[in-house]
């Protein structure tokens, strides 16, 4: 008799246990999207789908350097910290590809925002050939569904404007260089002028049409 009624508190225990190692697995994949950085901050994102790769990066960093497991473009990557210059940042994305093997992307939000949108609407796009671009750096420019921007990052870049496609999302490409100094150095002048763009593994990246025209 006594086994009989500590049977349904026996379920109940098992049944308890089981929902919570449920409820730990859904907490497991349900990591956050990345939150954007500060106005004229550099943020380092690394690629790092696997807990292996998440592990191997935070003990490769400093504990100063703070890391947060994020969503960015549809990849699990690690937010590292924040930096004010882009040559920390550079640095830092130069050690994490050397010491542990992982790629980063570097992201910063305009300090102004000073683009103004023209009165002008694109052509109409109809034969793609889609094609991934080579080995080297891409920095694309979120335009936020304003195509009227192209003249704007044209000016800036001082030659022409590629629409891509990076995780899913459309983009424009500003440059794509296997020289990251001067991958690097348009960032610095499109952040200045006030857009949103990022420096990405060109490999990852989908070019949809080479030249873009109003």
């Amino acid at each position: 008799m006594h086994r009989f009624q500590t049977l349904p508190s026996v379920l109940g225990l098992a049944i308890a246990l089981l929902i919570g190692g449920m409820s730990s697995v859904f907490a497991q994949q349900a990591i956050p999207l990345c939150q954007p950085p500060n106005a004229g901050e550099y943020l380092l994102l690394v690629v790092s789908p696997t807990a292996n790769n998440q592990k191997q990066l935070r003990s490769a960093l400093p504990p100063e350097l703070k890391t947060i497991t994020c969503k960015y473009l549809n990849e699990t990557v690690t937010r590292v910290g924040g930096f004010n210059k882009i040559d920390d940042a550079n640095r830092w994305a130069r050690y994490v590809s050397n010491i542990v093997g992982l790629s980063a992307i570097i992201t910063t939000r305009p300090t102004t925002a000073d683009v103004q949108p023209q009165p002008q609407a694109p052509q109409q796009t109809v034969n793609y050939n889609p094609q991934a671009l080579g080995e080297g750096y891409a920095v694309l420019v979120d335009y936020y569904n304003r195509p009227e921007l192209v003249n704007s990052v044209q000016q800036v870049v001082g030659g022409n404007v590629g629409f891509v496609s990076y995780g899913q999302r459309p983009y424009l490409l500003a440059v794509y260089t296997t020289n990251q100094s001067e991958a690097y150095n348009t960032l610095q002048k499109l952040n200045d002028r006030g857009f949103v763009a990022s420096i990405v593994n060109s490999r990852k990246v989908i070019l949809l049409r080479s030249t873009v025209r109003l």
